[in-house]
């Protein structure tokens, strides 16, 4: 076990306690995300004393994630790093008692069950439905309790979710919202306190699920806003689960799918985005949130934003063609940002 003069503030919380902090320590955590959210319930586990963390993200440190992902300084927007790389290097600077690994991936069906099935504990940070869904049919697969999250304007929420014993997120939503029907930081912003406050949230519900102290009360969904500081808790029941494909009918529609398909198009230098869920966009609501994100112009049959080096083509039935990369994981990155799906 590691000093416990290190965390004695923490082992003299009574609902931890030793055995607690000894589990804490021997505790194997997997963060899918390394934004705004990942980076502070990052740090927040390694000062707690997580034993193993598993850090996995698509993307790079850029200016505009200094204002709310506290990991990241200005040296690591210049040295170009991956978030998770960026991000593992300080964790290691502040406790070189635990094992961090960094992973440069984007998570989809075809890798998401080789990142979670040796941990205990999977910790959402991600800023896509789609990636989720999928996270949430692995889980479920592989038994391992998760706790969603997630933060917009000054909005956020937390959800754990404990496969077969409590709701899971498609138990919550249904079904993969539409695409261009969830705002998104890149169209709504989102303001630091929020994405601190529910990765505080998020890491104080894991570190019940570590120390075996949640109570069934516990698996419900907390909403909180910073603004106004309206917070409500949802009670969802296990009535949801009855009838939720895949609690109740196994169904592993996501992970077993390609809910957001991507095809290199030869010779443009672009990726075409195909969703599984159709939609009917609203062109005329839409440039109003993308406008922030860069110049938007569009007719009846398609919406194009130009968020430099990048060029997004959005379809009406939310098909999108992302010009300026032949990178299918970069291509999905902007998109999510964007799209929000």
């Amino acid at each position: 076990m590691q000093s416990d003069e290190r965390y004695s503030r923490q082992i003299r919380f009574s609902p931890i306690g030793a055995e607690g902090q000894r589990r804490i320590s021997g505790s194997r955590i997997a963060l899918i995300g390394a934004g705004a959210l990942g980076t502070v319930s990052a740090e927040l586990l390694a000062r707690a004393g997580a034993g193993f963390i598993r850090i996995v993200d698509r993307d790079f440190v850029e200016t505009s994630n200094l204002q709310r992902q506290s990991l990241y300084d200005e040296d690591d927007v210049r040295r170009n790093l991956p978030k998770s790389e960026a991000a593992a290097a300080k964790l290691r600077r502040i406790n070189s008692g635990i094992q961090v690994e960094s992973i440069v991936d984007d998570v989809n069906p075809s890798n998401v069950e080789d990142y979670i099935q040796d941990v205990d504990l999977v910790l959402d940070a991600l800023d896509n439905f789609e990636t989720r869904f999928v996270l949430n049919d692995a889980c479920a697969k592989h038994s391992r309790a998760w706790i969603y999250a997630a933060a917009v304007g000054s909005y956020g929420l937390v959800m754990p979710i404990m496969p077969g014993k409590s709701p899971c997120l498609r138990c919550m939503l249904g079904s993969l919202p539409a695409p261009g029907t969830s705002p998104t930081c890149d169209t709504a912003g989102v303001i630091g306190s929020i994405t601190h406050i529910v990765a505080s949230i998020q890491v104080a519900e894991a570190l019940k699920l570590v120390c075996r102290t949640v109570e069934p009360a516990d698996f419900c969904l907390l909403t909180y806003d910073v603004w106004t500081h309206a917070f409500k808790r949802l009670e969802l029941g296990t009535d949801a689960m009855a009838s939720c494909p895949l609690c109740a009918e196994g169904r592993l529609d996501y992970l077993n799918g390609t809910p957001l398909r991507t095809v290199t198009l030869c010779g443009r230098n672009a990726v075409q985005l195909i969703p599984a869920v159709k939609t009917d966009l609203n062109f005329a609501e839409m440039s109003k949130s993308l406008s922030a994100s860069g110049g938007v112009q569009f007719n009846e049959f398609l919406l194009k934003c130009f968020t430099p080096p990048y060029e997004v083509t959005i379809f009406r039935d939310g098909r999108a063609i992302v010009r300026g990369t032949e990178e299918a994981g970069l291509a999905r990155a902007v998109y999510s940002k964007l799209i929000g799906v």
